[in-house]
């Protein structure tokens, strides 16, 4: 049954806490020129005029538009959102997707002092991804797995001899192999022996492994093994992941790196040449002063390659890089009309059945949970309000800021 809600277009959205991520570094040929900061006075900022305040009543939730399309909406999240009342109901109305913020993560699943023990790599899930995936069921929510063979926040110790850092010394090319597809082969095995496989419906393998220049990003996955590392991961992940959940490779700055994504994607078959991976995941941390034909130049190449394509944790970033805009009214409305174009334009081409995309993933439900707070990116405001941004994700033009 559709949700009935009743929303308020509200004035001033202001300063906002609590991250949902970690911040990714900009191209190196951006050129961020701060027009308007968080730092600056208060003052300058334009209040919104309440005057011609309206009573705007909606009958149907994200969720119900995306399913319109074929299409999942999801958010990130964390243990701490499901305990807040208010965060939690906007989740269960307006979202069909989840992707864990961090707790499934390679620092979260792998465990030293039971792989020193077993002499072998160890995968225990935390109570907190234990807690989401059952939320997650409980509610009819589907999941993004997020993520394997990523270069950020995975232990040091899982590439050494013994499992020890202090011993200076990388394990063999082979061991490595054999760690990764253990460690792949176990997470799928505790999905499944956990009774969630149901719930998944796709999961990052590798991420970010590419750099804005198109070159392979170094890092010890790389410098053990060898560049076939990202093959290595599709290739275990394909043969240990069930047929039910699609294989991503996932990666921010995206549009800056458009080629070597093409290229690499192209690498990722088996000796019959049928590809290893499903999909491609888009972060899309974006910003309002973008250029969206040059985003949907992106969405367009990558596209003709058959494979899927999510965007995996969007928001839409007041200003540029490192150059935030204040929450004025017109910077909100500004925010709105990016969102709608975007959402809109995905639409169009996935009806057109030029775009294959089955999901699409906000990272964040309010601005006070976002990981980049000071560009009050997400759809709902410090207050839990909805922004221009959600009618705009709605595909509601005259109050997406038009």
């Amino acid at each position: 049954m559709k949700k009935k809600l009743t929303l308020l277009l509200t004035g001033l959205m202001v300063f906002s806490l609590v991250a949902c991520g970690k911040p990714e570094p900009a191209p190196e040929s951006s050129d961020p020129v701060v027009s308007s900061t968080v730092e600056e006075s208060v003052s300058e900022v334009v209040e919104s005029s309440s005057e011609s305040e309206a009573e705007v009543e909606v009958n149907y939730s994200l969720k119900d538009v995306f399913a319109e399309h074929g299409m999942k909406i999801g958010t990130c999240v964390n243990e701490t959102m499901t305990k807040n009342a208010t965060a939690k109901n906007i989740i269960l109305s307006q979202f069909s997707s989840l992707t864990m913020e961090n707790a499934m993560k390679p620092d979260s699943t792998l465990k030293k002092g039971k792989s020193v023990a077993a002499g072998d790599i160890v995968v225990e899930f935390s109570d907190e991804a234990n807690k989401l995936m059952k939320f997650a069921k409980e509610n009819g929510l589907a999941l993004r797995g997020h993520t394997l063979v990523w270069y950020s926040q995975t232990p040091d110790w899982i590439f050494y001899e013994n499992f020890d850092t202090g011993s200076k010394q990388f394990v063999s090319r082979d061991v490595m192999l054999a760690r990764m597809e253990s460690m792949i082969k176990q997470t799928f095995e505790y999905i499944e022996n956990s009774g969630y496989t149901d719930v998944f419906y796709a999961f990052d393998v590798v991420n970010e492994a590419w750099m804005e220049d198109g070159s392979m990003r170094d890092n010890n996955w790389k410098k053990i093994i060898g560049d076939d590392y990202l093959w290595y991961a599709f290739y275990f992940a394909d043969k240990y992941a069930p047929e039910t959940i699609d294989l991503y490779y996932n990666d921010y700055n995206e549009q800056f790196k458009t080629n070597a994504l093409v290229k690499f994607v192209d690498t990722l078959r088996d000796e019959d040449g049928n590809y290893l991976i499903d999909g491609v995941g888009f972060q899309a941390h974006l910003y309002t002063s973008d250029n969206l034909n040059d985003y949907f130049r992106l969405v367009d190449k990558i596209a003709e390659t058959g494979l899927k394509i999510q965007l995996t944790e969007l928001d839409v970033q007041l200003g540029k890089w490192q150059a935030p805009l204040l929450p004025t009214d017109e910077n909100l409305q500004l925010q709105g009309r990016f969102t709608y174009d975007l959402i809109n334009g995905l639409f169009e081409r996935v009806d057109a059945g030029t775009l294959n995309m089955d999901s699409l993933t906000f990272w964040g439900v309010s601005d006070s949970m976002s990981w980049r707070k000071e560009y009050n990116p997400c759809l709902y405001n410090k207050s839990y309000e909805p922004k221009y941004e959600y009618y705009g994700a709605l595909q509601i033009k005259e109050k997406a800021g038009y």
